[in-house]
């Protein structure tokens, strides 16, 4: 079996509606340690961002104090969206208007990185926000205009077909 070559790396915030000891996000604080746990034993799992209380609700982007972030990497866009949307973790994502403001931005973006990279909260950030501006390129997607690793057949497959039909 080939080595893989490239994970998924996936971000995801929230603007929380209140301070993370309130009575409002008792349920999400109650619950961050068994979905994060569901998470690390998921098939396909490879690492989150976490700090030493083990999740990320002390890391910050883009300066805002109210903006949580949920960064880790997957070995495919499949084994992600199992676990995101078939596992325990779905009615979790049921209840985020109860905890997270919605906001009219894109919150999630996915990319490839090189097998072992992880990437950084700034890093994120940047294909966060090219994923707004641009819309889903193979730099910066969305599960639902998803791009191939870049060493796939598909990725040859699609790059021929920009290279024959430019827009």
């Amino acid at each position: 079996m080939p080595v893989q070559q490239w994970e998924l790396a996936q971000l995801n915030i929230g603007t929380i509606v209140a301070p993370l000891d309130s009575a409002e996000l008792k349920d999400f604080v109650a619950n961050l340690e068994p979905i994060n746990a569901l998470a690390d034993q998921a098939p396909g799992f490879v690492w989150r961002l976490q700090d030493d209380a083990g999740d990320a609700t002390s890391f910050r982007l883009f300066d805002d104090d109210q903006l949580l972030v949920n960064m880790s990497v997957w070995s495919s866009i499949e084994t992600l969206a199992d676990f995101v949307y078939t596992s325990a973790h779905v009615e979790f994502m049921r209840r985020r208007r109860e905890w997270f403001v919605k906001l009219d931005a894109a919150i999630t973006v996915l990319w490839w990185v090189p097998a072992g990279h992880r990437p950084s909260i700034e890093e994120a950030g940047e294909r966060l926000l090219a994923m707004r501006a641009d819309g889903p390129t193979s730099y910066a997607f969305t599960f639902r205009d998803p791009f191939p690793a870049p060493d796939s057949a598909d990725a040859a497959t699609k790059a021929d077909d920009d290279w024959l039909c430019p827009a």
